[in-house]
């Protein structure tokens, strides 16, 4: 079941397509992973999802509801990161998140306490934001955000200003409001490794087209180990590779640096056939395709399409 799809969502700003034709499928109860480089359209597909902007052409299906300018309704089932967030600068991190359950009409004894906790701000609870820094201000809109515990949290570049710990922490703190609480989360973020260590499925959008939807299980059973060699003289590398060793599964990917894709050859037997037809090696290692590399090989062929 799809707790969010978007339906051919197309946006159009001073004649300049920001998203075009996405169709989005978020099932419920996962983690999806929305990536792109910046600039990709990830930002502005988030605020059409939050009904911040409309769309030019399209629909959006939220809980089994097409959203509309007065869904209030399916918005409050809602929690939302976007860009920056914004708050009053002369409050407290605790008086913005009373004036946000305040807002919401949510009461929960301990709530703002919990969410405070939770993004380990509970020592700067007490200090006007004015003085937090860029990270704390990013933990206090998560907070903000998951206040209310909302059946779908969406989140863009929740990750902005955190240093490695930090990071760790709040994936952490995603995985455990989804198996703990069942939400679903879609996060967006250009850093793929973020990303990648905790999301089910991924989308990968580029120049505001949706290039893929696919599961990270896929990913994993579809990428492929490869040997990486980086050599001094390529063209007897091909002749050893097609002629000794009849492999054609390789291909350059940069000057002097080959990946070889045939799994029937070791690294080993590799190393010493080219050392036997003089081959100088720089250096040879055995490799997995990550996330990053099939992100690149698919907006790679995007702007060979292009």
């Amino acid at each position: 079941m799809y707790l969010l799809q978007t339906n051919h969502l197309t946006k159009t700003i001073d004649q300049k397509e920001l998203v075009s034709d996405v169709n989005l499928h978020v099932r419920k109860g996962e983690i999806y992973g929305f990536l792109g480089p910046n600039g990709a359209g990830k930002t502005s597909v988030m605020k059409l999802i939050a009904n911040l902007w409309k769309p030019t052409a399209g629909s959006i299906e939220l809980f089994g509801e097409t959203l509309t300018p007065r869904s209030y309704e399916v918005l409050k089932r809602m929690g939302t990161m976007i860009e920056f967030p914004v708050f009053y600068d002369h409050m407290t991190g605790r008086e913005n998140l009373e004036l946000h359950c305040a807002y919401m009409g949510y009461s929960c004894p301990g709530s703002v306490e919990q969410a405070l906790e939770d993004l380990d701000l509970t020592a700067a609870a007490g200090k006007p934001v004015r003085q937090y820094s860029l990270g704390m201000r990013e933990r206090l809109g998560i907070a903000r955000a998951i206040l209310c515990k909302p059946e779908f949290l969406m989140l863009d570049e929740p990750t902005n200003g955190l240093d490695p710990a930090g990071m760790r922490q709040i994936r952490e703190l995603f995985e455990r409001l989804c198996r703990e609480y069942g939400m679903t989360l879609l996060i967006s973020s250009h850093i793929l490794s973020e990303v990648g260590s905790i999301a089910d499925t991924v989308g990968i959008i580029h120049h505001g087209r949706l290039v893929k939807e696919v599961s990270m299980a896929e990913i994993e059973q579809t990428n492929l180990d490869y040997i990486e060699l980086a050599v001094l003289d390529e063209r007897r590398v091909a002749y050893v590779l097609t002629e000794k060793l009849g492999i054609g599964n390789f291909k350059i990917v940069e000057r002097g640096v080959f990946r070889v894709y045939d799994g029937r050859v070791t690294a080993q037997e590799l190393a010493k056939t080219l050392a036997l037809h003089e081959v100088e090696l720089v250096s040879l290692v055995r490799k997995t395709e990550s996330l990053e590399d099939y992100f690149l090989k698919l907006t790679a062929e995007v702007e060979q399409d292009a």
